[in-house]
């Protein structure tokens, strides 16, 4: 897991990017909020959605690299 962050003012396109603590891009703390641990930025965006209206996830850290994990058991 990973911990994430919300910027608290809009980047050049009016979004307010979810960042991992990790991030080289990552705002000062006086300009994020916690969102909380999360496997994937798409999670914390869920949560970050509930709070602002126009969220995006930052390019640098949180690039959609995470697959699908499908499974069946044969008998």
């Amino acid at each position: 897991m990973k911990f994430f962050y919300l910027s608290s003012s809009p980047n050049s396109k009016g979004l307010h990017e979810v960042h991992d603590r990790e991030c080289d891009n990552i705002p000062d703390a006086y300009d994020r909020d916690y969102l909380g641990p999360f496997n994937t930025g798409k999670e914390a965006m869920r949560k970050a959605l509930a709070t602002k209206k126009k969220v995006g996830l930052c390019e640098k850290c949180c690039k959609s690299t995470d697959y699908s994990i499908i499974s069946t058991l044969n008998d």
